[in-house]
């Protein structure tokens, strides 16, 4: 049996769903990850899970931005905390575990792993250099261009911002890591990179406070990871971190993987391990 990943699948294109439609698992037993970013409307991303469900023995989902926007277009007009918790509410009912649901062992071949859903959002402290606050940060952003949708679609409700939601989640998030068996590693999996190096090779350096927090720049040493999934970036690569694996296993749009040489990277296989790591 085999862990796979993937993330950023973003169903509201039909070159995506293409993709979907032929995900495959090799074995029964195979579980997937999906690490965020499904779509933006609500429908369509449990129409995709469910596809997904169906064929891998067990999903674990993390969520990305875009399912936490709330697009005018949706039917389903829920806002931050209340939106996620309906998706939580409505996976379980296929049978996807979550971030709110007990992690899962995955039994390997080398002992069990507990696999870690995250979400922890961003708290604006991968900010562009020079500025010291979110304040001065912002600035930079919307001084050249580069603001994140985020800013207009992702409502934190019932928290006043984004970063207060993010406080939040990682004060939850790190009690119940600290309750893992400190004698099981962990794959640790969150739709953003958990440390800041996977952003330094962004085009634009200003979008990256939407991409994380300084907060669990340690999570992969102190929560024992044999390795870290996450996406967000659109830039599938593996990349170690105090010896650590980080692996981006985002699909992408089509405008951004049509531009490369190979297909798209499709499932990544996380455990067992891989002997090599596809890279762009």
């Amino acid at each position: 049996m085999s862990l796979f990943a993937i993330s950023d699948l973003h169903v509201g294109h039909a070159e995506n769903r293409a993709i979907v439609d032929a995900l495959r698992p090799d074995a029964a037993e195979d579980w997937l990850i999906v690490a965020g970013d499904v779509g933006e409307k609500a429908d369509g991303v449990l129409r995709a899970m469910e596809q997904l469900a169906d064929r891998f023995s067990t999903v674990v989902w993390a969520p990305g931005n875009h399912e936490l926007w709330t697009p005018p277009a949706d039917p389903v007009q829920l806002r931050g905390e209340a939106r996620y918790q309906y998706l939580v509410e409505r996976l379980r009912e296929l049978g996807v575990a979550t971030p709110e649901d007990p992690y899962l062992q995955w039994p390997g071949p080398d002992g069990p792993v507990v696999v870690a859903p995250l979400f922890v959002l961003y708290d604006y402290t991968f900010r562009p250099e020079g500025a010291h606050t979110k304040e001065e940060a912002l600035a930079v952003a919307h001084g050249t261009g580069v603001v994140c949708m985020d800013e207009h679609l992702l409502h934190p409700d019932p928290y006043p911002t984004r970063d207060a939601w993010c406080r939040a989640r990682l004060a939850y998030t790190r009690a119940r890591l600290d309750a893992v068996d400190p004698a099981l590693p962990t794959v640790l999996v969150n739709h953003f990179p958990l440390v800041r190096q996977p952003t330094r090779i962004l085009r634009h350096p200003e979008f990256a406070q939407w991409c994380g927090t300084e907060a669990t720049a340690d999570w992969h040493v102190r929560y024992r990871a044999a390795a870290v999934v996450y996406g967000h970036l659109h830039i599938p690569r593996a990349i170690d971190v105090d010896g650590v694996p980080h692996l981006e296993v985002s699909l992408g749009y089509p405008r951004e993987w049509g531009k490369r040489s190979a297909p798209p990277q499709g499932l990544c296989r996380i455990l067992p391990a891989p002997d090599s790591v596809r890279r762009w």
